[in-house]
């Protein structure tokens, strides 16, 4: 998959709308439009702070359904999307937690966005919604039905959850985009706002083989310049809050902090990639 066909750029960074609780959720307010305007000037404020993407996700609608969530928040989340595509010209996904990819996939084509996300495509992960079991046979094959072109970003041994096994990250990578043909692989910490290794991110980008690896929680401006050399691009959403509070809205000014900081890493591993080919004699000639 090509990065840059979808975002403009060769390292996006993804800003998250959470979204505020959904119908059938245990803390619906019962006002959808309080809904769609919160993720309204959330996703203007990421837009404006000068994002490349933006995902959707149900997030406050916790705890959540294992796998199907109820057509009501399907419903919602459709006329939400609708709304943020209306108003931004950025590239929109679409997460539905805890791990429903067919209601994500039924959502992003009927609205014409670009992305989902899938918690687990393949394997089997012990959960606190119980054990969940990957159906990418199901997925890819609705995606055909459906005739959609929506791209597929897939976690590998996702936050919040513990394989049964012990299964090895390359391995882990490598049957995700094999197995599960995603099209892209995320990799986060073990819980929302705890970022990878940057030892995990290098073996997953060598395992990965060309396939784009996402960073999946947890990066922030101060750790983005050792996390963003051994990534493609990356997904974020706690540290740009007011004060880095996950229940907070998004704030312009942190949006923007983190923007240039990811955009400054991304030149330096340019350059050093640059120095390095040079000494190896393969840099560009005058």
């Amino acid at each position: 998959m090509n990065l840059f066909q979808l975002f403009k750029t060769s390292n996006p960074i993804i800003g998250v709308v959470h979204l505020l609780p959904l119908p059938t959720s245990p803390r619906w307010g019962g006002s959808l439009k309080a809904v769609i305007d919160r993720a309204e000037q959330e996703a203007t404020a990421l837009a404006a702070g000068g994002v490349d993407g933006i995902i959707v996700e149900n997030f406050f609608d916790a705890p959540f359904a294992k796998d199907q969530v109820d057509p009501a928040v399907v419903s919602a989340m459709s006329l939400v999307v609708q709304r943020l595509m209306q108003l931004v010209a950025l590239p929109i996904g679409i997460n539905v937690l805890r791990n429903d990819a067919h209601s994500a996939m039924a959502i992003a084509t009927c609205t014409q966005s670009h992305f989902i996300r899938v918690n687990v495509l393949t394997g089997v992960m012990a959960t606190d919604q119980g054990v969940i079991e990957g159906q990418a046979h199901q997925l890819l094959r609705y995606r055909r039905e459906l005739g959609s072109e929506v791209k597929i970003f897939a976690d590998v041994l996702v936050k919040h959850a513990r394989p049964l096994g012990t299964p090895n990250l390359t391995t882990a990578v490598q049957e995700t985009i094999e197995r599960g043909l995603a099209d892209g692989v995320i990799l986060s910490g073990w819980a929302t706002g705890s970022p990878p290794s940057l030892e995990d991110l290098e073996l997953a980008t060598r395992a990965a083989k060309g396939t784009p690896v996402l960073i999946g929680s947890g990066a922030d401006w101060e750790n983005i310049y050792s996390l963003m050399p051994a990534a493609d691009g990356v997904i974020v959403s706690s540290s740009l809050k007011r004060q880095g509070q996950i229940e907070q809205p998004i704030d312009p000014i942190r949006v923007s902090r983190f923007v240039e900081a990811t955009r400054r890493s991304v030149t330096l591993k340019l350059e050093q990639q640059e120095i390095t080919l040079k000494s190896q004699g393969l840099g560009a000639r005058n």
